[in-house]
């Protein structure tokens, strides 16, 4: 990932030590399922999806260690993304959001109402509310997204982040074939 697209891994240290990561592709948009899984995104893990050329931003990962939790790098590293994307021109962000407390709810509501509660604060979890809390909003529902995540019942939220105001779509001019055009008159015979 460092090799094919080192602007977007960053990782955040404290007296010489890691405390955490973002790591990042980016991608077009148009081209990814509007239901995909982390498997496809990554292209089987490979990260060969990346492409230079897309318009957002694909959160792949963040994580800071539970040592250096409350100290705002999460926050940190999500502003960092926001510039990045102002700085290269993409439009926004996106990603497949954890819900790791849905198996506690899971009997009782589907994910959509999960996501409700939580947005309405009935109930907190600890990844969906800081990512609200950090001007994401949920996009889809993500069935089977992340394999073997049971806190998550395999479901994860599709989140966006695209206020990138500064963003200026290529002018590329549109590709037109050549036509040939034939025209055939009949003398009414």
């Amino acid at each position: 990932m460092l090799e094919k697209f080192p602007e977007g891994q960053v990782v955040v240290k404290i007296n010489g030590k890691i405390a955490g990561c973002a790591l990042s592709i980016i991608i077009d948009d148009e081209d990814i399922e509007e239901k995909h899984s982390y498997r496809d995104i990554t292209g089987n893990y490979r990260f060969d999806t990346h492409d230079p050329e897309g318009n957002m931003l694909y959160g792949i990962d963040v994580f800071i260690k539970p040592e250096y939790r409350g100290l705002r790098l999460g926050r940190r590293l999500y502003e960092y993304r926001k510039s990045l994307c102002e700085k290269i021109n993409l439009e926004g962000i996106m990603f497949g959001g954890r819900i790791p407390h849905y198996h506690n709810y899971s009997k009782e509501l589907t994910p959509k109402e999960y996501i409700e509660k939580v947005r309405s604060r009935e109930i907190h979890d600890p990844v969906l509310n800081f990512q609200l809390s950090n001007d994401f909003h949920p996009a889809r529902i993500l069935k089977n997204y992340l394999e073997g995540d049971s806190a998550s019942k395999e479901y994860a939220v599709l989140l966006k982040w695209d206020n990138n105001i500064d963003y200026e779509k290529d002018n590329k001019k549109p590709k037109s074939a050549k036509k040939v055009i034939v025209s055939v008159w009949f003398n009414g015979r």
